[in-house]
């Protein structure tokens, strides 16, 4: 299962997520916005009976917010939480046999932060992302909660 990743796009960034970190994929529907949150933090949806914490990960980047924002999310589980990672398409899983790689290249502070290293993909390097950087948000509101 270590070799399975879902294939996305944030930010018109074709990315890989490890399947072992994805609950499901879903279309949200009605997100309430919660008062005061970080702007990354869009707000709150209803997801089989339970509450999910709607993150843009456009935002969550440091990016502006997507002109046409997209209904798909990544759910993921972190510390019993779940939260629903708006992305701009949701590819497929696919499994890359190779491991992943370092980065090599020089990226923008937003992803530096996100991403853990690249795989490729059919002759495309992707970068691997982890779900709890894009959940913490931007650097800048990272650097709040830590003070």
């Amino acid at each position: 299962m270590d070799k399975l990743f879902l294939l996305c796009t944030i930010a018109g960034q074709p990315v890989a997520i490890r399947a072992a970190q994805v609950d499901s994929v879903v279309d949200i529907g009605a997100i309430a916005p919660v008062p005061l949150a970080p702007a990354h933090v869009v707000g709150l949806a209803a997801l089989r009976s339970r509450l999910l914490t709607v993150i843009c990960c456009n935002r969550a980047l440091g990016l502006p917010a997507p002109a046409k924002p997209s209904s798909r999310a990544v759910v993921v589980t972190v510390d019993g939480h779940p939260y629903g990672l708006l992305v701009g398409a949701i590819d497929d899983a696919r499994v890359i046999e190779q491991e992943p790689v370092p980065i090599r290249a020089r990226l923008e502070a937003g992803w530096a932060r996100v991403a853990t290293g690249m795989v490729d993909f059919e002759g495309e390097a992707l970068l691997l992302v982890d779900p709890e950087r894009l959940i913490a948000g931007p650097e800048e509101h990272a650097l709040a909660q830590a003070s």
